[in-house]
């Protein structure tokens, strides 16, 4: 779940703060959406750089760079990098394209970015949730805002970025789980759909979410309970989609 922090009753987290209408990153000018996204000190999260298969200019193969982020770790012109992305790869129409809700559900948690030639071209967000499996509650990486830049998919880059968020849910949490309808993608990295019948948790009481039935995946850890995906399993409300 995305996280804000408390304060004073005028305060606003620096993610939420509207963005000028374009943005110089690296001497390119880019327009990007004026949504609330946005503020936050930077850290050069440094990673080697690993050659990429693609041939960039000359014929050289441009870098790729995996790095790994806490949203508060992210710079002003990396966050709207990424919304930008976000906002390309999911597209317009108005069931399939990111809202602001979507970005608040990715921000607070760790962040994992591709760049290539200096420019993010995949991320993905790993947040903290409390799912419940038959009752059982499991303290949850849930996987969000995942994309590829439009220009740059098919290229392997998502296979690379999801294993290394694979990677961070083995070493942080008992289960990895996200929401999607690519199922073959995240299969064949080791995802399993769950088959029990999902709910989300309410002041009310607990709702049933048969919409979302069959399209929750989750990724077993080491440290993962044993899992009977034909059980129930619920998450807490939140804004938006719940799942």
């Amino acid at each position: 779940m995305a996280t804000r922090s408390g304060g004073d009753a005028g305060f606003r987290p620096a993610w939420s703060l509207a963005p000028p209408a374009t943005v110089t990153a690296r001497g390119t000018q880019r327009a990007v959406p004026n949504v609330p996204f946005g503020q936050s000190r930077a850290s050069p999260g440094y990673a080697p750089p690993v050659a990429s298969h693609s041939p960039g200019a000359g014929g050289r193969p441009p870098d790729v760079r995996l790095r790994r982020l806490r949203t508060d770790e992210l710079s002003a012109c990396e966050l709207y990098a990424i919304r930008a992305l976000l906002a390309a790869a999911f597209g317009t129409d108005e069931d399939e394209r990111f809202t602001d809700d979507d970005w608040e559900h990715a921000v607070g948690g760790m962040h994992v970015v591709l760049d290539r030639g200096g420019e993010i071209v995949a991320h993905a967000a790993v947040v903290e949730r409390r799912l419940e499996v038959d009752g059982r509650p499991l303290r949850t990486g849930y996987v969000e805002a995942v994309a590829t830049a439009p220009t740059h998919q098919r290229t392997g880059l998502g296979t690379r970025l999801m294993r290394d968020v694979a990677s961070y849910l083995a070493d942080h949490f008992p289960l990895g789980a996200l929401g999607t309808g690519s199922h073959g993608f995240y299969e064949r990295l080791g995802w399993l759909t769950w088959r029990g019948p999902s709910s989300v948790r309410t002041a009310t009481g607990e709702r049933r979410t048969p919409d979302e039935d069959g399209y929750i995946m989750v990724l077993p850890t080491p440290t993962s309970p044993p899992l009977d995906l034909s059980s129930p399993i619920s998450c807490e409300w939140r804004a938006g989609d719940v799942w």
